[in-house]
């Protein structure tokens, strides 16, 4: 592996997306690094939604149909050509200097694989960031030592969490380690990586500053505003996950507790208007018919390894980023939107990176989107929070508020 600029494949996974696979695409063409080609594997829409984007030609599509996550992240491992193989969903968008972040811990680490942290829907509160799990699947939070990337140390028996909408992992391992288990539908499918990692005594390092933006897309699964739709595939990956890493004595206990961490977060949908009353028993039922099958499914006994996929990697087909990697910040008053976003719409044609602050006079939360293609734009109050260590009532002039935030993001935009 070349020490500075590994060759890097973006797998991205999309199926009943296609709007927001555009919208992923969008940003991964706006990398700020090289050389890194694109994997997309996607059902008959995405694969229409990836033809229609004007880099089409320089994308490698595979065609994907089936509701198997880790299937489809095995369809693109064989696809991709790189040293590294990094991971994104379809319903997120990474910051720009996202690969650039990976390639560097890789390189001071000589690690196996890596994970960023995950922001939410707003493009400020954090989903997910430093994380271990246990043998039962059990996530439990670390310490973060500062934005640098880190070797977590984690207690006997646990493993480094990685999220797989923001990961990467060297070639040569995930497929001598047979890739992603397809008995993970969904749910678990890289949690399993992360157990078979840590127990095969690979090194997994967090980058902090890697950070991709989660909108938590529709599926079959759940809608767009995360409400429940079936719990099947949870059921299910959880009890295969406890049969092929947890001793038998631990499964009836933590399916136990899966049943009531389920139960919670469905009675907590109901209070937020999200499900009706009426739901709740239908959708623990479909819990209890995963559960059912995932004890039922024909497994091997003990943590035997899967087949090893090819070593051999097809050709590299090295993606000309549509980044020119200088970056504007544009800020102004809300009376000025329209004026504003007509530059950063100019900007962004030419292939700069836009970081646009718009404030108004009041402390109302912030919030950033990503507006496609290459704008970042963060809106707020003046005096509201962004950060939610921050404190509630920030009273700085507006100069001074947007240098905050244009430092609070510069790291991990690359600016």
């Amino acid at each position: 592996m070349t020490q500075d600029r590994p060759t890097i494949s973006v797998v991205i996974v999309s199926r009943g997306r296609p709007a927001s696979l555009s919208l992923c695409l969008m940003g991964v063409a706006r990398l700020v690094y090289a050389p890194y080609e694109i994997v997309v594997v996607a059902d008959a829409l995405g694969l229409e939604a990836a033809r229609a984007l004007p880099f089409a030609a320089a994308l490698k599509l595979v065609a994907f149909d089936e509701a198997n996550i880790s299937a489809a992240r095995n369809a693109g491992v064989l696809a991709a050509g790189g040293e590294i193989i990094a991971f994104i969903d379809d319903d997120a968008v990474p910051e720009p200097a996202w690969l650039a972040h990976f390639a560097a811990a890789f390189a001071q680490f000589n690690c196996a694989a890596v994970g960023g942290y995950v922001r939410g829907r707003n493009g400020i509160s954090w989903q997910w960031r430093a994380r271990s799990v246990d043998e039962t699947g059990r996530a439990f939070a670390l310490d973060m030592p500062s934005s640098e990337p880190f070797l977590p140390i984690v207690p006997a028996g646990q493993s480094v969490k990685t999220e797989g909408t923001n990961m990467a992992v060297r070639r040569d391992i995930l497929c001598a380690l047979g890739g992603f288990d397809p008995s993970f539908r969904f749910y678990l499918d890289e949690t399993d990586l992360n157990r078979r990692l840590g127990l095969a005594g690979h090194k997994t390092v967090l980058v902090p500053l890697a950070e991709v933006h989660h909108a938590y897309g529709p599926s079959d699964l759940r809608r767009g505003d995360r409400a429940v739709r079936d719990l099947t595939q949870i059921g299910a990956s959880s009890a295969i996950f406890l049969r092929r890493h947890a001793p038998p004595d631990t499964h009836r206990p933590r399916l136990d507790e899966i049943r009531t961490e389920q139960r919670r977060r469905l009675t907590q949908q109901m209070v937020d208007g999200l499900i009706e009353p009426r739901d709740l028993p239908r959708l623990m039922a479909t819990l209890e018919r995963g559960i059912a099958q995932g004890l039922s499914t024909g497994l091997s006994t003990g943590l035997e390894p899967l087949i090893a996929m090819p070593p051999s990697a097809p050709s590299f087909s090295p993606f000309e980023s549509l980044s020119t990697g200088q970056h504007h910040v544009l800020a102004g008053r809300f009376w000025r939107v329209r004026s504003i976003r007509r530059d950063a719409e100019r900007l962004a044609r030419e292939g700069h990176i836009v970081s646009v602050f718009v404030f108004s006079r009041t402390f109302l939360f912030h919030s950033v989107r990503y507006l496609a293609p290459g704008i970042w734009w963060q809106s707020g109050g003046l005096w509201g929070r962004s950060e939610r260590k921050f404190s509630r009532r920030q009273f700085h002039l507006f100069t001074k508020r947007v240098d905050i935030e244009r430092v609070r993001v510069a790291r991990a935009r690359g600016l």
